[in-house]
């Protein structure tokens, strides 16, 4: 259910941006979880793009985000072209500006997702940075988590009665999506915020490209060359994607019926 306060910005291949930039992303989720509003925070880039080409349920999730913001650079560019004032803003960006906010608001956050070591160091490096942050609720799912499944459900419930308001879902694309979609249907007041690998950044996990990288718009071609053997193929196809977003235009999917 699209929000009158957050309208589409512009369109790419047949999916709304409603949040312009960073600053703009962490003001929309507060306001929201201090009105007791739930929503679905997406972030959108490439690789969505090519699922959302091939993927009907992966569409019909992205349909009912509320909040969808230009993930990657070539995403923010093609954007930009609709609407100047949009930028580059990644679920890895909004965490700690969020935390703070939350902090400050007194808004409790649950983490779902990720690994028990991933949550508990990086829970415990976000509140001794951010005084006052309340983590109310850390739960990794199992190797193979279903996240439209009865389990799914369960854990729908668990996070519902922990008080969070705000809850970061670290599972990764689609199933992050299809999680948050699902808990939509049963916890409709929960606000969740796909994030990716955010928590591993911050837990140090996993280590995200320099700063170098990511302002110029080349943190692909880092990752890229630190696992091109997972990588090589996904960013094959969002090259593709991407050259016929420049020269032949959107491909129709009847994603408007989705």
């Amino acid at each position: 259910m699209k929000i009158p306060d957050y309208p589409d910005l512009a369109t790419i291949d047949g999916q709304a941006i409603t949040i312009p930039t960073l600053d703009a992303g962490v003001a929309a989720a507060i306001s929201l979880a201090k009105a007791g509003k739930g929503f679905r925070f997406f972030t959108l880039n490439l690789d969505h793009i090519v699922k959302l080409r091939h993927d009907p349920a992966f569409r019909k999730a992205y349909a009912g985000a509320e909040l969808v913001s230009a993930d990657g650079a070539p995403v923010a560019v093609l954007a930009r072209r609709q609407a100047p004032g949009i930028t580059r803003t990644t679920g890895a960006d909004l965490v700690r500006p969020l935390c703070r906010k939350a902090a400050e608001a007194g808004i409790p956050v649950a983490f779902f997702g990720s690994s028990p070591e991933t949550l508990e160091c990086s829970a415990a490096r976000l509140e001794a940075e951010f005084p006052g942050l309340r983590i109310v609720h850390r739960e990794a799912p199992p190797y193979g988590f279903d996240p439209t499944s009865a389990a799914a459900t369960e854990a729908v419930k668990r996070l519902a009665k922990s008080g969070a308001r705000i809850v970061f879902v670290a599972l990764g694309a689609p199933k992050q999506e299809f999680f948050a979609a699902h808990a939509a249907a049963h916890a409709p007041d929960l606000g969740m915020l796909c994030i990716g690998a955010a928590l591993d950044f911050v837990a140090g996990t996993q280590t995200r490209a320099p700063t170098l990288f990511q302002n110029s718009g080349l943190e692909w071609l880092w990752r890229l060359g630190t696992n091109p053997g997972r990588l090589a193929k996904r960013y094959a196809l969002c090259a593709g994607v991407l050259v016929s977003l420049l020269v032949k235009g959107p491909i129709d999917t009847g994603r408007q019926n989705a």
